[in-house]
């Protein structure tokens, strides 16, 4: 699930926007361009150096990692001949467990890379045999101790390119303001590229050599910075992929999570549903039956009285009906059923106070659990633009991209949807949080832009199949 908010061109929370098709509008987070180029920027931004940093410590930390792994490994090999060969080796994999720790930490300082901790080793047992064959057995350990071994050849050639780029390339970028400081033969100060010892040779000293010594140096100091980038994001990689949790794990925890959604929302339908019934139909039928009573009680002594309230009972059951039919159809309604989404959203607009367009851009019908959720979101965006946005008009767009269904609801309202949400403003009925749940439970994503006057247009996506 994904939530964003934006006031000014973009959304945040780590939503990209859509281009949008076929005239569709995107929306998206774009830096505000500097005026001084990326390629001159780089030498001196905090992230290159952070980043240098890193690629330095590979090698110390490395080692420590690498002795330690083929070390404990190789000791618990040799012994598992013998009982102590066992625990051995599940120490030599809890220690590789927790060096991961302090390099999960280090990428998460230098390299801005936040991997989130490995599930921890549930023993099936009570009891250090129970610890060491959970150990044994855990996928994460063996990728740890994988991690120590891979990564020291990796250590030592970026340890030994960056230090090399960065120190070559700024000495010689600065060579026109230290160079004096190597005396020559010829009483001219400069680096000897070549010589035979007795003050022949070649030397970097007339003011054409220092320059273009400087220039070549410039060009490393340019450059350096993206090879430092790009061996870092190697590094990322490794360490995304080696020391954090398994992708199935992952995916086991998000299905959990939206289970435990799935549950919520639909225990809160069964209320909402509920509580429509008990204070709307239910209520009428119970005064419908009371009004029938008294009619038929007047019925001889006063057939007019009696047949007055038959005709108002008359009405209610009219009125009834009608707000059984509404709750029905706010749960699935039968047009979405039998014609799809744009001829249910294009009714559900009709209704609307506020005068809306509907633009459906299907070339098939999505899983019906999909178009389900797809109705549901806009009929709560309707509301909420009838009841709080004052907006005049409003548009609904529905589109296929890519194998999504993307959806977006826009109005020229008072805006400031986004902010209320990111307040923790729950009184002013927006209910985007809910939506934002309902949606993350299949996969899908909700981003709002809202700026306060401008308008708000939000955004959702969905599996095209659930």
């Amino acid at each position: 699930m994904a939530i964003g908010y934006g006031d000014h061109g973009g959304y945040g929370g780590g939503y990209s926007g859509y281009d949008g098709h076929d005239g569709h509008r995107g929306y998206g987070t774009e830096p505000r361009a500097s005026r001084v180029p990326a390629a001159l920027r780089a030498p001196f931004e905090g992230r290159t150096w952070r980043e240098f940093l890193y690629l330095l410590l590979n090698l110390p930390l490395s080692i420590i990692m690498f002795t330690y792994a083929v070390t404990m490994t190789s000791l618990g090999l040799g012994l598992v001949v013998t009982f102590l060969g066992v625990p051995v080796l599940a120490a030599a994999l809890a220690g590789c467990r927790m060096l991961g720790s302090v390099e999960r930490g280090r990428a998460r300082t230098l390299l801005s890379l936040d991997v989130s901790s490995p599930e921890p080793v549930r023993p099936a047992k009570p009891g250090l045999l129970g610890w060491v064959g959970a150990v044994l057995r855990s996928g994460v350990s063996w990728r740890h101790l994988l991690y120590a071994v891979l990564h020291f050849p990796w250590a030592v050639f970026s340890f030994c390119v960056s230090l090399t780029l960065m120190t070559y390339g700024w000495a010689t970028m600065l060579y026109p303001l230290w160079f004096w400081v190597f005396p020559t033969f010829t009483d001219y100060p400069g680096i000897q590229l070549w010589g035979d010892g007795r003050g022949n040779g070649f030397y970097l000293d007339n003011p054409f050599e220092v320059a273009v010594t400087g220039a070549l140096g410039l060009a490393f100091v340019l450059a350096t910075p993206w090879v430092i980038r790009g061996m870092a994001t190697v590094d990322r990689v490794m360490v995304g992929g080696l020391l954090g949790p398994s992708q199935l794990a992952t995916r086991v925890s998000e299905l959990e999570t939206d289970r435990g959604v799935v549950v919520d929302t639909a225990a809160a339908d069964l209320r909402r549903i509920e509580r429509d019934l008990h204070d709307g139909a239910q209520a009428r039928l119970v005064a419908l039956a009371m009004d029938l009573g008294l009619a038929k009680e007047k019925l001889l002594e006063d057939p007019e009285a009696a047949a007055r309230m038959v005709d108002e009972a008359h009405g209610e059951v009219k009125t009834a009906l009608q707000e059984l039919r509404d709750l029905a159809r706010g749960i699935h309604p039968a047009i979405l059923t039998d014609r799809g989404l744009g001829p249910a959203l294009s009714a559900l607009a009709a209704r609307c106070t506020v005068p809306v367009n509907v633009t459906a851009d299907l070339p098939s019908r999505p899983a019906p659990a999909i178009e389900g959720i797809t109705y549901f979101t806009v009929s709560e965006l309707l509301q909420n633009i009838s009841k709080h946005s004052g907006a005049r008009s409003a548009t609904v767009d529905l589109w296929r991209a890519e194998g999504r269904l993307m959806l977006q609801v826009a109005d020229d309202g008072r805006g400031g949807a986004a902010d209320a949400l990111a307040a923790g403003d729950r009184a002013n009925g927006t209910g985007l949080a809910g939506l934002a749940e309902r949606l993350g439970a299949v996969d899908g994503i909700l981003a709002v832009r809202s700026p306060a006057g401008g308008g708000t247009v939000v955004t959702a996506e969905l599996p095209w199949r659930g």
